[in-house]
Protein backbone atom coordinates (compact mmCIF):
# COMPACT_ATOMS: atom_id res chain seq x y z
CA UNK A 1 0.00 0.00 0.00
CA UNK A 2 1.39 3.38 -1.06
CA UNK A 3 1.09 6.21 1.45
CA UNK A 4 1.46 9.91 0.76
CA UNK A 5 4.22 11.74 2.58
CA UNK A 6 3.94 15.43 3.59
CA UNK A 7 6.39 16.22 0.79
CA UNK A 8 4.14 14.51 -1.76
CA UNK A 9 1.19 16.61 -0.61
CA UNK A 10 3.22 19.80 -0.85
CA UNK A 11 4.37 18.92 -4.37
CA UNK A 12 0.84 18.07 -5.48
CA UNK A 13 -0.56 21.32 -4.09
CA UNK A 14 2.25 23.31 -5.67
CA UNK A 15 1.64 21.68 -9.03
CA UNK A 16 -2.07 22.36 -8.70
CA UNK A 17 -1.53 26.04 -7.95
CA UNK A 18 0.90 26.35 -10.86
CA UNK A 19 -1.62 24.83 -13.27
CA UNK A 20 -4.34 27.09 -11.90
CA UNK A 21 -2.10 30.11 -12.43
CA UNK A 22 -1.35 29.07 -16.02
CA UNK A 23 -5.09 28.78 -16.64
CA UNK A 24 -6.10 32.03 -14.97
CA UNK A 25 -3.42 34.35 -16.41
CA UNK A 26 -4.88 34.62 -19.95
CA UNK A 27 -8.38 35.14 -18.53
CA UNK A 28 -7.11 37.78 -16.10
CA UNK A 29 -5.36 39.63 -18.93
CA UNK A 30 -8.51 39.49 -21.07
CA UNK A 31 -10.59 40.90 -18.21
CA UNK A 32 -8.07 43.67 -17.53
CA UNK A 33 -7.69 44.81 -21.14
CA UNK A 34 -11.42 44.54 -21.92
CA UNK A 35 -12.47 46.83 -19.08
CA UNK A 36 -9.68 49.44 -19.48
CA UNK A 37 -8.72 51.87 -22.25
CA UNK A 38 -6.37 50.68 -24.97
CA UNK A 39 -3.51 52.68 -23.44
CA UNK A 40 -3.51 50.33 -20.44
CA UNK A 41 -3.80 47.00 -22.30
CA UNK A 42 -0.09 46.30 -21.73
CA UNK A 43 0.37 48.37 -18.59
CA UNK A 44 -0.96 47.31 -15.19
CA UNK A 45 -2.04 50.34 -13.19
CA UNK A 46 -4.49 50.11 -10.31
CA UNK A 47 -5.52 53.72 -10.91
CA UNK A 48 -6.48 53.06 -14.55
CA UNK A 49 -10.08 54.08 -15.32
CA UNK A 50 -12.70 51.44 -16.02
CA UNK A 51 -14.64 51.61 -19.27
CA UNK A 52 -17.20 49.67 -21.32
CA UNK A 53 -16.18 51.39 -24.55
CA UNK A 54 -14.32 48.30 -25.79
CA UNK A 55 -17.52 46.24 -25.65
CA UNK A 56 -19.49 48.94 -27.47
CA UNK A 57 -16.80 49.16 -30.15
CA UNK A 58 -16.65 45.38 -30.61
CA UNK A 59 -20.45 45.07 -30.80
CA UNK A 60 -20.60 47.79 -33.43
CA UNK A 61 -17.81 46.47 -35.64
CA UNK A 62 -19.30 43.02 -36.26
CA UNK A 63 -22.81 41.49 -36.39
CA UNK A 64 -22.48 39.75 -33.03
CA UNK A 65 -26.25 39.79 -32.53
CA UNK A 66 -26.61 37.57 -35.60
CA UNK A 67 -23.73 35.37 -34.48
CA UNK A 68 -25.38 34.90 -31.07
CA UNK A 69 -28.70 34.03 -32.70
CA UNK A 70 -27.07 31.50 -35.03
CA UNK A 71 -25.20 29.86 -32.15
CA UNK A 72 -28.26 29.66 -29.91
CA UNK A 73 -30.30 28.13 -32.75
CA UNK A 74 -27.49 25.66 -33.44
CA UNK A 75 -26.94 24.40 -29.89
CA UNK A 76 -30.70 24.22 -29.22
CA UNK A 77 -31.36 22.24 -32.39
CA UNK A 78 -28.47 19.84 -31.85
CA UNK A 79 -29.21 19.20 -28.18
CA UNK A 80 -32.94 18.64 -28.78
CA UNK A 81 -32.36 16.11 -31.55
CA UNK A 82 -29.56 14.40 -29.62
CA UNK A 83 -31.71 13.94 -26.52
CA UNK A 84 -34.58 12.45 -28.53
CA UNK A 85 -32.53 10.11 -30.72
CA UNK A 86 -30.01 9.07 -28.07
CA UNK A 87 -32.66 8.46 -25.39
CA UNK A 88 -34.52 6.11 -27.72
CA UNK A 89 -31.32 4.33 -28.74
CA UNK A 90 -30.06 4.05 -25.15
CA UNK A 91 -33.38 2.61 -23.99
CA UNK A 92 -33.29 0.02 -26.75
CA UNK A 93 -29.73 -1.02 -25.90
CA UNK A 94 -30.46 -1.12 -22.17
CA UNK A 95 -33.79 -2.92 -22.03
CA UNK A 96 -34.74 -4.48 -25.39
CA UNK A 97 -33.49 -7.64 -26.99
CA UNK A 98 -32.99 -7.75 -30.77
CA UNK A 99 -30.62 -9.44 -33.25
CA UNK A 100 -27.19 -7.83 -33.54
CA UNK A 101 -27.60 -5.77 -30.37
CA UNK A 102 -24.00 -6.24 -29.19
CA UNK A 103 -22.57 -5.58 -32.64
CA UNK A 104 -24.58 -2.40 -33.07
CA UNK A 105 -23.60 -1.13 -29.64
CA UNK A 106 -19.97 -1.88 -30.49
CA UNK A 107 -20.32 0.32 -33.59
CA UNK A 108 -21.72 3.07 -31.38
CA UNK A 109 -18.64 2.84 -29.16
CA UNK A 110 -16.39 3.01 -32.23
CA UNK A 111 -17.78 6.49 -32.83
CA UNK A 112 -16.13 7.57 -29.59
CA UNK A 113 -12.75 6.60 -31.04
CA UNK A 114 -13.10 8.58 -34.29
CA UNK A 115 -12.08 12.22 -34.29
CA UNK A 116 -14.71 14.37 -36.06
CA UNK A 117 -11.95 16.20 -37.97
CA UNK A 118 -11.20 13.00 -39.90
CA UNK A 119 -14.66 13.17 -41.50
CA UNK A 120 -14.53 16.81 -42.59
CA UNK A 121 -14.13 16.12 -46.30
CA UNK A 122 -16.75 13.36 -46.42
CA UNK A 123 -19.21 15.39 -44.36
CA UNK A 124 -18.76 18.35 -46.70
CA UNK A 125 -19.42 16.14 -49.72
CA UNK A 126 -22.58 14.83 -48.09
CA UNK A 127 -23.85 18.34 -47.28
CA UNK A 128 -23.05 19.47 -50.82
CA UNK A 129 -25.07 16.61 -52.29
CA UNK A 130 -27.97 17.43 -49.98
CA UNK A 131 -27.79 21.12 -50.93
CA UNK A 132 -27.22 22.17 -47.32
CA UNK A 133 -23.88 23.98 -47.62
CA UNK A 134 -23.88 27.31 -45.75
CA UNK A 135 -26.86 26.46 -43.52
CA UNK A 136 -27.20 26.08 -39.77
CA UNK A 137 -28.67 22.61 -40.34
CA UNK A 138 -25.45 21.54 -42.07
CA UNK A 139 -23.41 22.55 -39.02
CA UNK A 140 -25.46 20.41 -36.65
CA UNK A 141 -26.48 17.45 -38.82
CA UNK A 142 -23.26 15.39 -38.41
CA UNK A 143 -23.65 15.61 -34.62
CA UNK A 144 -27.31 14.58 -34.29
CA UNK A 145 -26.36 11.06 -33.18
CA UNK A 146 -23.91 11.07 -30.27
CA UNK A 147 -22.15 7.87 -29.26
CA UNK A 148 -21.22 9.44 -25.92
CA UNK A 149 -24.85 10.29 -25.13
CA UNK A 150 -26.03 6.79 -26.06
CA UNK A 151 -23.36 5.19 -23.89
CA UNK A 152 -23.98 7.52 -20.94
CA UNK A 153 -27.77 7.07 -20.99
CA UNK A 154 -27.54 3.33 -21.58
CA UNK A 155 -25.37 2.94 -18.49
CA UNK A 156 -27.83 5.06 -16.51
CA UNK A 157 -30.87 3.12 -17.71
CA UNK A 158 -29.21 -0.19 -16.83
CA UNK A 159 -29.05 0.86 -13.17
CA UNK A 160 -32.84 1.32 -13.00
CA UNK A 161 -34.49 -1.74 -11.31
CA UNK A 162 -36.52 -3.90 -13.68
CA UNK A 163 -39.25 -4.10 -11.02
CA UNK A 164 -40.22 -0.57 -12.04
CA UNK A 165 -40.71 -1.83 -15.61
CA UNK A 166 -43.01 -4.58 -14.44
CA UNK A 167 -44.99 -2.24 -12.18
CA UNK A 168 -45.46 0.27 -15.01
CA UNK A 169 -46.54 -2.41 -17.48
CA UNK A 170 -49.06 -3.76 -14.95
CA UNK A 171 -50.49 -0.23 -14.77
CA UNK A 172 -51.00 -0.33 -18.54
CA UNK A 173 -47.98 1.68 -19.75
CA UNK A 174 -46.90 1.10 -23.32
CA UNK A 175 -43.22 0.81 -24.22
CA UNK A 176 -42.97 4.53 -25.01
CA UNK A 177 -45.02 5.31 -21.91
CA UNK A 178 -42.56 3.29 -19.84
CA UNK A 179 -39.68 5.28 -21.33
CA UNK A 180 -41.38 8.64 -20.77
CA UNK A 181 -42.80 8.01 -17.28
CA UNK A 182 -40.03 5.92 -15.70
CA UNK A 183 -36.72 6.14 -17.53
CA UNK A 184 -36.68 9.78 -18.60
CA UNK A 185 -37.40 11.17 -15.09
CA UNK A 186 -34.78 8.89 -13.51
CA UNK A 187 -32.28 9.68 -16.26
CA UNK A 188 -32.50 13.46 -15.91
CA UNK A 189 -29.17 13.80 -14.03
CA UNK A 190 -27.31 12.08 -16.88
CA UNK A 191 -29.23 14.10 -19.45
CA UNK A 192 -28.28 17.31 -17.67
CA UNK A 193 -24.64 16.27 -17.60
CA UNK A 194 -24.65 15.46 -21.30
CA UNK A 195 -26.59 18.63 -22.10
CA UNK A 196 -23.91 20.78 -20.51
CA UNK A 197 -21.17 18.94 -22.40
CA UNK A 198 -23.06 19.18 -25.70
CA UNK A 199 -23.84 22.88 -25.39
CA UNK A 200 -20.25 23.66 -24.42
CA UNK A 201 -18.84 21.67 -27.32
CA UNK A 202 -21.07 23.11 -30.03
CA UNK A 203 -20.84 26.63 -28.64
CA UNK A 204 -17.03 26.39 -29.00
CA UNK A 205 -16.86 24.25 -32.14
CA UNK A 206 -14.81 26.03 -34.78
CA UNK A 207 -13.31 23.93 -37.58
CA UNK A 208 -16.45 22.34 -39.04
CA UNK A 209 -18.53 25.57 -38.94
CA UNK A 210 -15.60 27.38 -40.58
CA UNK A 211 -15.56 24.86 -43.43
CA UNK A 212 -19.31 24.61 -44.04
CA UNK A 213 -20.39 28.28 -43.67
CA UNK A 214 -19.73 31.20 -45.98
CA UNK A 215 -22.06 34.02 -44.89
CA UNK A 216 -22.98 36.10 -41.87
CA UNK A 217 -26.46 34.57 -41.87
CA UNK A 218 -25.07 31.16 -40.85
CA UNK A 219 -21.79 31.79 -39.03
CA UNK A 220 -21.71 30.93 -35.30
CA UNK A 221 -19.84 32.95 -32.71
CA UNK A 222 -16.55 31.08 -33.00
CA UNK A 223 -16.19 31.72 -36.73
CA UNK A 224 -17.47 35.27 -36.45
CA UNK A 225 -15.02 36.06 -33.65
CA UNK A 226 -12.14 34.60 -35.66
CA UNK A 227 -12.94 36.75 -38.69
CA UNK A 228 -13.45 39.81 -36.49
CA UNK A 229 -10.12 39.33 -34.74
CA UNK A 230 -8.14 38.91 -37.96
CA UNK A 231 -9.70 41.50 -40.26
CA UNK A 232 -11.94 43.99 -38.49
CA UNK A 233 -10.02 45.16 -35.46
CA UNK A 234 -6.36 44.81 -36.41
CA UNK A 235 -4.23 44.64 -33.28
CA UNK A 236 -6.67 46.36 -30.91
CA UNK A 237 -6.29 43.74 -28.20
CA UNK A 238 -8.63 45.55 -25.82
CA UNK A 239 -11.44 45.34 -28.37
CA UNK A 240 -10.60 41.76 -29.33
CA UNK A 241 -10.58 40.66 -25.68
CA UNK A 242 -13.88 42.44 -25.09
CA UNK A 243 -15.40 40.51 -27.99
CA UNK A 244 -13.91 37.27 -26.66
CA UNK A 245 -15.45 37.86 -23.24
CA UNK A 246 -18.83 38.61 -24.83
CA UNK A 247 -18.84 35.33 -26.72
CA UNK A 248 -17.59 33.21 -23.81
CA UNK A 249 -19.57 34.89 -21.02
CA UNK A 250 -22.70 32.68 -21.39
CA UNK A 251 -20.61 29.51 -20.97
CA UNK A 252 -18.64 30.90 -18.05
CA UNK A 253 -21.84 32.03 -16.35
CA UNK A 254 -23.51 28.69 -16.99
CA UNK A 255 -20.54 26.81 -15.55
CA UNK A 256 -20.49 28.95 -12.43
CA UNK A 257 -24.22 28.49 -11.90
CA UNK A 258 -24.41 24.76 -12.63
CA UNK A 259 -20.98 23.40 -11.71
CA UNK A 260 -22.32 21.54 -8.67
CA UNK A 261 -25.19 19.98 -10.65
CA UNK A 262 -22.74 19.12 -13.42
CA UNK A 263 -20.43 17.17 -11.12
CA UNK A 264 -23.31 15.49 -9.29
CA UNK A 265 -24.89 14.46 -12.59
CA UNK A 266 -21.81 12.53 -13.63
CA UNK A 267 -21.50 10.99 -10.18
CA UNK A 268 -25.08 9.74 -10.42
CA UNK A 269 -24.82 8.64 -14.01
CA UNK A 270 -23.96 5.11 -12.98
CA UNK A 271 -20.99 4.44 -15.26
CA UNK A 272 -19.73 1.07 -14.11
Amino acid sequence: MITETPLDKILMRTAGWMLAALWIVPLAYALWSAFHPAAFEARFDLTAPLTLENFVTAWGKAPFARYFLNTILLVTMVLTVQLVLCTLAAFAFARLEFPGKSLLFGLVLVQLLIMPDILLVENYRTMFRLGLVDTILAIGLPYFASGFAIFLLRQTFRTIPRELDEAARVEGCSLLGLLWRVYVPLGKPAMLAFGLVSVSHHWNNFLWPLVITNSVETRPLTVGLSIFATTDSGIEWAVINAATLMTSAPLLLGFLLFQRQFVQSFMRAGIK
